[in-house]
């Protein structure tokens, strides 16, 4: 089995719990935040706050897809993408929409991870950078993927 490069931001924290709230942090986390504070990039070639909630809002709907495929597939093999490639349209959408999309998609998502029966999580699935891995290690991806977004837009409010 592969070792998710996430984990390290989960820790210990349960993926669904994280998963869940993750929308209602990042919108408390960019409540009354201007503009020129969601589109500041912190350094050249680094996402501003603006641009992770695109990236949030993209890897939803890869993660929603993967989801699905993982369970309506025997041995599923994971599509992977390049973020960078997804990227450059970032500049022209804004934070708004994309925490909106990324909440919607985040609750779907939810939704469908809930009718979950507890034997699919240990379906296996492979993902060609990381090997294979469990329909569970897609759920704990997830929540570490948003942990390590969450400490970023963190960090980015208080510059």
């Amino acid at each position: 089995m592969s070792l998710n490069p996430y984990a390290k931001f989960l820790g210990d924290a349960d993926p669904q719990a994280t998963i869940t709230e993750t929308p209602s942090l990042l919108a408390h986390l960019i409540d009354g935040l201007d503009d020129a504070r969601l589109t500041k990039s912190p350094a050249p070639g680094k996402w501003s706050i603006r641009d992770i909630l695109c990236h949030l809002a993209d890897c939803e709907i890869a993660f929603a897809f993967r989801l699905r495929q993982a369970l309506a597939e025997t041995n599923h093999v994971i599509q992977p993408f390049d973020q960078d490639k997804w990227a450059p349209p970032y500049a022209y959408l804004d934070a708004a929409s994309a925490l909106a999309s990324f909440t919607a998609l985040r609750d779907w998502n939810c939704k469908l991870i809930a009718t979950v029966p507890a034997e699919a999580y240990l379906k296996p699935l492979t993902h060609p950078e990381r090997g294979e891995m469990l329909f569970r290690t897609l759920v704990e991806t997830m929540g570490g993927h948003d942990l390590n977004h969450v400490r970023q837009i963190e960090s980015l409010t208080r510059t």
